[in-house]
């Protein structure tokens, strides 16, 4: 379980969350609306590491990684997609999907070719760099990376910003088979009826306050 309770973080000098308390269970997908600028993207770096905490905790399976470094996250099995999804553009797609175990020093051969079986597009273009991908699929390939390392959390910001209609079914789809192998889900997006359709739990955020929509 991932516990987050009392989270302040400051951006600079700015408070952009306040007080966040959320609990998230193993196989379940949350869902985290809110417009932009809320604060819906300060959470998921927090979580992931790559912000500090002004106050406040978060917890992984009971043990406290607050203030761990964002490497350790990988380590525990955390995915992360990123709303811009920073690819590498001078380094092959397949390396890009493979940068967390690169990172680790270790590879999981087995994990790769289940994650290309999940998402086929991004086996297609394992030996193309990403600047000559449309944007849609260079979605695909930041979400195949999120999954090469998040086999026990997958946090997922704006998946379907700014993709056809038909690509953002396709990663609806997708996000819908992820679903099914036990990793802990928290997608953040602006439409709050993607999301309603697909989240087993759905948390608001406004001025970085985060307040629970529906579920438990």
């Amino acid at each position: 379980m991932l516990s987050i309770e009392q989270l302040d973080v400051d951006i600079s000098t700015t408070p952009v969350l306040r007080a966040v308390n959320c609990r998230l269970e193993a196989g379940r997908t949350y869902g985290l609306v809110g417009r932009n600028g809320a604060g819906k993207t300060t959470l998921l770096r927090t979580i992931m590491g790559f912000l500090a905490a002004r106050r406040g905790k978060i917890a992984f399976d009971a043990v406290d990684i607050t203030h761990a470094p964002a490497h350790s996250r990988c380590a525990l099995g955390f995915g992360y997609m990123p709303e811009d999804r920073q690819l590498v553009p001078d380094i092959s797609v397949e390396d890009n999907i493979l940068l967390p175990m690169l990172a680790l020093r270790r590879v999981d051969h087995k994990r790769l070719d289940w994650v290309y079986s999940v998402i086929p597009e991004a086996a297609e273009a394992r030996h193309l760099h990403p600047t000559l991908l449309s944007g849609g699929q260079q979605k695909l390939v930041a979400l195949a990376r999120a999954l090469i390392a998040g086999d026990r959390v997958l946090l997922l910001d704006e998946p379907t910003e700014g993709v056809a209609p038909a690509l953002q079914r396709r990663i609806s789809t997708l996000l819908g088979q992820i679903r099914h192998n036990g990793a802990l889900v928290f997608i953040a997006e602006s439409n709050h009826k993607y999301l309603a359709a697909m989240a087993d739990s759905l948390y608001r955020i406004e001025r970085g306050s985060v307040t629970l929509n529906y579920g438990s």
